[in-house]
């Protein structure tokens, strides 16, 4: 893609995200352009990242080989009709929940559509994206969107487009829980007569270091838990009492609600 433009259409969080690991790539600033139809975040965009900004769709977006949809998913139609006259020989990158290839297609009038799900770690380069191509594009375009992608962290290809679906519900919402867990052991913290800061420390520093440890071990996690579990001890009280709770089976049945929630945007968009 280095001898083509890139636009992206919203200039949100993530693509503000994109358009800085771009430049630190060594992207010409001159050679991105953005439309984005709040001024504030316009101005926002130029002062930061020197790159082109523009109000509404046109002539400038023909020259872009790759166009990354970065708006909220109800906002597409309304943003696509305008760009489509400009964008139907790019390839399409989407970053949008719930918006289904086939319906950028229609949009675009492109087939050669790849969608992302990105989650928010993206922003600090510590994210996961999975990502589904259609037929019609070649290696030379993956290779084009992961380097696109790159800066957000790590990637993952499925052949399927409804497993994008299980990536938005394990990794796409997974912060929040990551979050939620946070805010319970935060809560404890406070209920046992340690302060909240304590207690935010400690649980964060617990999930960093637990996290890092099974990414660099072979052993499955379950073994990882079990070594941590004495017979007896502090952590087989805590286990046990999540047993009893069925919080396991709880936290999958959550799991399959955003799955099928994820399914359900896809039909209602």
């Amino acid at each position: 893609m280095n001898s083509s433009s890139i636009a992206f259409v919203g200039g949100g969080n993530m693509a503000s995200a994109l358009v800085g690991g771009l430049l630190k790539a060594g992207r010409a600033a001159s050679s991105i352009h953005v439309v984005e139809p709040f001024a504030a975040q316009r101005d926002q965009l130029a002062r930061q990242f020197g790159v082109a900004v523009h109000a509404a769709a046109g002539a400038a977006l023909e020259g872009c080989g790759l166009v990354v949809w970065a708006v909220k998913p109800q906002l597409f139609a309304a943003a696509a009709a305008p760009c489509a006259p400009f964008v139907g020989e790019a390839l399409q990158l989407s970053v949008m929940a719930g918006i289904r290839s086939a319906t950028i297609v229609r949009a675009t009038g492109s087939e050669r559509v790849v969608r992302a799900m990105p989650n928010t770690p993206a922003l600090i380069g510590q994210g996961i994206a999975g990502l589904y191509a259609r037929d019609a594009v070649g290696p030379t375009e993956r290779l084009s969107v992961e380097q696109v992608l790159a800066p957000t962290g790590q990637l993952l290809w499925v052949a399927r487009e409804e497993d994008l679906d299980a990536v938005t519900a394990l990794s796409g919402s997974g912060p929040a829980y990551v979050f939620y867990f946070v805010e319970a052991m935060m809560q404890a913290a406070v209920e046992m007569g340690l302060s909240e800061a304590q207690g935010r420390n400690l649980a964060l520093a617990t999930f960093a270091g637990a996290t890092a440890l099974a990414k660099a071990s072979d052993d499955p996690p379950a073994l990882l838990r079990e070594r941590v579990t004495s017979k007896g001890g502090t952590t087989h009280a805590a286990i046990s009492s999540l047993e009893l709770d069925g919080v396991k089976a709880a936290f999958i049945k959550a799991l399959r609600a955003a799955q099928q929630r994820a399914r359900e945007l896809g039909d209602e968009f």
